[in-house]
Formats: structure tokens, sequence, C-alpha cells
């Protein structure tokens, strides 16, 4: 108590104020004002100039495809998040490193490059171009491609957030249950799966935000075929460059409430996530004395 009081005085309490004052700046700077700024945009002719954009073919066909390329890709990753999380931490097997690094490409290229590595793949120029048309099957400038793109970009989403709360439980309980009995699947759906629900929850939320705002890779693979190929975040490019700036901010405002709702959601699931987490503490530490 005395150390915090110590910090708490004289200079260091200018200081403290001075870095917060500047960190709500920041926030309202960066973060508040240009939300406040797309709402007025999107609003600015009337509620009703904002849904008849909104329920436009085109804008309806966008949110269509962005639901379902997001809902296949985090689907995807959730099934590979957890068999490859499951695998990294209750094994010790060589070549482990090197999967941890692969699982966290996609964070460090560009996902335009993401986009055109599928190009170089699966274009008509690409490796397997010619398998594909021979057999009438498309996936650069279709859905195929953009579901692999954001599948891609996405990737470490839930993997990443499952490993360390796997490390953090340990191997106890699921050792515990294969000891009385337990097969594969009820390991994995009566103890594995319940213990690890908040991180996976949030793996989830943000693996799903990220694929509905994802812009750089889908760009490339798309085509940016109205009305079939444009996502959201596409359409809302296209619009802009038309000039249609009130219909591209009613657009817009979508993307961000699902930014907010995910803010929301992603804040209750990790407290949710850390109590877990101490509670899952206590239990390894009492089953060890």
């Amino acid at each position: 108590m005395q150390k915090q009081y110590a910090i708490e005085t004289g200079d260091n309490k200018f200081s403290l104020i001075v870095f917060i004052g500047l960190t709500y700046f920041f926030v309202i700077v960066i973060f508040i004002l240009p939300l406040l700024l797309v709402a007025q945009m999107a609003f600015e002719k009337g509620f009703q100039e904002y849904l008849r954009n909104i329920i436009e073919n085109d804008t309806l066909q966008s949110i269509k495809l962005t639901i379902v390329t997001t809902l296949i890709a985090t689907g995807l990753n959730t099934v590979f998040g957890i068999g490859a999380a499951w695998l990294i931490t209750k094994y010790s097997f060589r070549g482990r490193n090197i999967l941890l690094t692969i699982i966290d490409v996609p964070f460090s290229v560009s996902p335009v490059v993401s986009g055109m590595m599928f190009v170089l793949l699966f274009g008509a120029n690409g490796w397997f171009g010619e398998i594909l048309s021979a057999n009438n099957i498309k996936i650069i400038f279709a859905v195929p491609g953009i579901i692999l793109a954001t599948t891609f970009v996405t990737l470490p989403f839930v993997v990443r957030e499952l490993i360390p709360v796997m490390e953090t439980i340990g191997k106890e309980f699921e050792e515990a249950a294969v000891c009385l009995g337990a097969n594969g699947w009820n390991l994995l759906f009566k103890v594995t799966l319940p213990s690890i629900k908040w991180g996976l929850l949030y793996g989830v939320i943000i693996c799903s935000a990220r694929s509905m705002g994802e812009f750089g890779a889908v760009s490339v693979v798309s085509g940016h075929i109205r009305g079939v190929t444009t996502t959201v975040p596409l359409q809302v490019e296209m619009l802009y460059n038309e000039y249609r700036f009130t219909a591209a901010f009613s657009l817009a405002s979508l993307l961000m409430c699902i930014a907010i709702i995910t803010i929301v959601i992603k804040t209750v699931i990790e407290d949710k996530k850390v109590k877990s987490n101490s509670t899952n503490k206590k239990g390894s530490f009492n089953d060890k004395n």
C-alpha cells in the first residue's frame, strides 16, 4: 500500500495524469471520433435512405456472401485450431516448433500477398490452373477462392488462443478420464472442450470478426464481380469509388456495429476466461497436493 501511495504522489502523480489524458485523447481521436463520423455520414439523408441503401440487391448479396464465408472459414479454423492446439500442447514431437512457426505465417504475410499466392496456385495460369479448367472448377474469381483466402488469413486466431489455455490446464484431467475408461470422443466432448470453452469462444469471436472485415486477400482473389464475389468490405470500396458516399458509409456502419459488438462480447468472454483459468489452476494445484 505504501509503495502504491508513493507512486501516485508528487511528480509521479502528475505524470500519471498526463499519460491518462494522452491515452483518452488517443482513443477519442483514433477510435470514437471516426465511429461517430461514420454514423453521421450513414444517416446524413435520413433513416429511410439508410435502409434503402442497406436493402439494395447487390448489398444484400455482399452481406450474404460475407456471412457464408465467415461461417465456413471460422468453422474450418475452429476444427483445425482444436486439433492443432491439442497436438502441440499434449505431445512432444520433432517439428513442433516448425509447426508453430507455420501457424504464425498469416500474421506476418501481407493479406494482399496471401491472395496472390492463391492466384499463383489456382489461377488460370497457376500450378493447378489447367487441371481445374479441364474439370470446369473455378476457384479464383469465385466464392471458393474467397473462402480459401479468408480461411488462410484467419487461421492462427483460434489455435493461438487455445494453446496457452490448454497449457495452463495441463494433462491431469484428461489422464484421469483415460484411467476411468473414457474413449477419444468422450475425452474430447466431456473433458477437453468444457475446460477450454471460454478460450475457444474467445478465439471463434475474434476469428469471425476478422473474417467479416477481411479486405486485402479477398480483393485479390474475388475479381470484384458485383453481386457475385463482393463481400461487405469490397462493396463498401466499390460504392465509395462510385462517389455514393452515403451508401458506402451506410454499409460501413454495419461493420462498425459488428466491431463494437465484438469488443463487448470479447470483454465479457475475456473476464470469464480469466476466472476459468484461475479455477483450473487452483484445481490442478489441489490435485497435485
